[in-house]
């Protein structure tokens, strides 16, 4: 594996987990709207990792950093406060982001035919 492509497995993680912490905020604060939002960034973010770097693992890492990041931010903090605020939004935000980033992680990479750039029967 080159340096340039362990740098953008680097920033995918650290774009997973900076979406992971930015959603937690939004999902509940600007509800339903919010949680629509920060999962579109969770699909937006592995799917685009799946382009770019042209292999599931474009997907696999951004997911996976952004996983880590909403379950530690689940965990209560000592004042016994929790950063997620309790009610359906917040399960839909953590079930939902997981789906999606398995979905992304795993989609088949279908290679394009090789040829011309041309119109076909030309």
């Amino acid at each position: 594996m080159t340096a340039p492509r362990l740098g953008g497995y680097a920033l995918l993680a650290v774009g997973g987990v900076l979406v992971g912490a930015a959603g937690a905020l939004v999902q509940a604060a600007w509800f339903p709207g919010g949680l629509l939002l920060a999962l579109l960034a969770v699909a937006g973010l592995c799917y685009g990792g799946v382009k770019v770097m042209g292999a599931r693992m474009g997907g696999g890492v951004p997911a996976g950093a952004w996983t880590v990041a909403v379950l530690l931010l689940t965990s209560p903090r000592p004042e016994g406060d929790f950063l997620f605020g309790a009610g359906l939004g917040s399960y839909v935000f953590l079930l939902g982001g997981m789906f999606i980033g398995v979905m992304c992680a795993t989609l088949p990479l279908v290679p394009q035919p090789p040829g011309t750039s041309a119109r076909l029967g030309k």
